[in-house]
């Protein structure tokens, strides 16, 4: 699931059409456009939530042996009455473009539907797309077969991860230091995480890469089913002093295309502005260039025209340098 082995794969994988007996004729098919994938993958779900439910009669009323797992099933026979997931579910639209896939055809802002479900809201703090979240996860295909999943709490740093996983966690909130509970085998769970589900389009998944281990079909839609026990609050990926959440400068939700140095940074060695300690690529690092002599960080940020200096390779600020 990790976003950049999914890169990885997209640079170096394609889908072998036609090869003869003496492996000299191999053809090989691009991937498709996003623009023609996105409608299909949106009707795919839609029909995958008229035609299904979850277990929202056990969220309402919780048994006494609940373990708050999202369960999905067919609305047929027995359960030919029950109301489907989309009564349930909430959307949001996100904008993809064919670089943020490493995909050669260009294609800019292409709309794609992200469903979630939020079974249980949580009652501690939401993440941002930037944060860091102790969770744990399941996902499948609209099929039902299950692909991957963690059976205890880890935690994940969202940048890394399916884009739209990372979007769909920051719609639940965390659970708290309250609702904690150390279970006698050493393991923890949260009696007020949030609890919900997410389903994504390929474009905001794999599309036409085959996940980390290959099990995954190019451009399926993907669900996952997560819970959220804690979220550390404005992460800082590279200790530079600012929230990681703040280097998302266009604001799309994207971390990895904001690099305000990726004109000098070799191309074999650029970072985006979240994993850079230098955003401007000065020599003098961010957190020198946002505090004072004695380290502490000055808000709002030192800025001449206009500029944040630590943005600005033509200001060079140290400490004490106001």
């Amino acid at each position: 699931m990790k976003y950049g082995l999914f890169l990885s794969l997209l640079f170096t994988v394609l889908l072998i059409s036609c090869k003869n007996d003496d492996d000299v004729d191999v053809q090989s098919v691009p991937p498709r456009l996003l623009a023609e994938v996105s409608p299909e993958n949106d009707a795919e779900i839609v029909e995958f939530l008229e035609t299904h439910f979850y277990n929202y009669e056990e969220f309402a009323s919780p048994p006494a042996d609940f373990d708050y797992k999202i369960k999905i099933d067919t609305i047929a026979g027995a359960n030919a009455d029950k109301a489907p997931l989309a009564n349930f579910i909430k959307d949001t639209t996100i904008n993809v473009s064919s670089s943020q896939l490493a995909l050669s055809e260009e294609e800019n802002d292409i709309s794609h539907k992200l469903y979630y479900l939020i079974a249980r809201e949580g009652e501690g703090v939401q993440p941002t797309v930037a944060d860091s979240t102790l969770l744990r996860y399941e996902g499948m295909l609209l099929d039902g077969e299950k692909f991957d999943a963690s059976t205890s709490f880890l935690w994940q740093e969202l940048p890394f991860f399916l884009r739209g996983y990372a979007t769909g966690i920051t719609k639940l909130k965390s659970g708290t230091s309250d609702g904690l509970v150390v279970n006698g085998d050493g393991t923890v769970s949260y009696t007020n995480s949030g609890v919900g589900m997410v389903i994504m389009p390929s474009g905001l998944g794999y599309f036409s890469g085959t996940g980390p281990t290959g099990g995954i079909p190019r451009y399926a839609n993907l669900i996952f089913s997560v819970e959220v026990g804690r979220v550390i609050v404005e992460t800082d990926s590279d200790n530079d002093g600012v929230p990681s959440i703040l280097e998302d400068r266009n604001g799309n939700g994207f971390m990895f295309d904001d690099n305000t140095d990726s004109d000098v940074e070799p191309a074999n060695g650029a970072f985006a502005d979240f994993q850079d300690g230098d955003d401007d690529g000065d020599g003098v690092s961010t957190r020198n260039e946002i505090s004072d002599e004695d380290g502490n960080i000055i808000l709002p940020y030192p800025s001449t025209g206009g500029i944040a200096d630590y943005l600005n390779p033509d200001v060079q600020r140290t400490p004490g340098n106001n």
